[in-house]
């Protein structure tokens, strides 16, 4: 398909709860399902309460769509957040990937299987760290030489411990949210910064 299609199927998507992604004229479209919307909320849900803890300052973007013309590349992360450069798209309602930096952390939720890769998509467009949970499992990538690699360590959160987390997000699942954000907001608070 032509970028044009891709740009008229979003126009015509509007504010409807779907993802349009678009990789050099292959487009896919899918309709996000309650299970996949839970666990990218309890995703953003934790990373917001680490920033207001930590005193972080963020720029929350949610699943807004990021595309390159140029690239012939389009995506809306899950979850997406301005944290090193949360300075350089404060205030602005559009962002030109061109001009502007593209987040420094999207979140993946692939609970469904996809038809088109989405990993090369954020290289492409520079994003630095991806995190992707799978349902059990919560995956930090780091891009490297225009390829994710796995770390144990994120680059926008370098005092986090992944694996504890991991299972504080796996934790909202069966309990009480409300009780584990203020156990993680806790746990937060005994970190070693040095």
């Amino acid at each position: 398909m032509p970028w044009s299609f891709y740009e008229d199927v979003l126009a015509a998507a509007d504010d409807r709860a779907l993802r349009v992604t678009f990789d050099e004229g292959t487009i896919e479209m899918m309709a996000p399902l309650p299970l996949h919307e839970k666990w990218k909320t309890r995703l953003g849900r934790l990373i917001e309460a680490m920033s207001e803890e930590l005193d972080i300052d963020i720029e929350p973007l949610g699943s807004a769509t990021f595309r390159r013309e140029d690239l012939s590349k389009g995506l809306e992360p899950d979850e997406c957040y301005y944290i090193m450069h949360a300075d350089a798209v404060r205030g602005k309602d559009e962002l030109d990937l061109t001009v502007d930096p593209p987040p420094d952390l999207a979140v993946e939720v692939d609970i469904t299987q996809r038809s088109i890769r989405r990993e090369p998509i954020y290289a492409a467009l520079g994003v630095p760290e991806l995190w992707r949970f799978d349902g059990l499992h919560l995956n930090l990538l780091l891009l490297r030489d225009g390829t994710y690699y796995p770390s144990a360590t994120s680059t926008v959160f370098p005092f986090l411990r992944m694996s504890e987390f991991e299972s504080f997000l796996l934790r909202l699942e069966s309990e009480r949210q409300t009780s584990v954000i203020r156990e993680f907001r806790t746990w937060l608070r005994t970190l070693d910064f040095n």
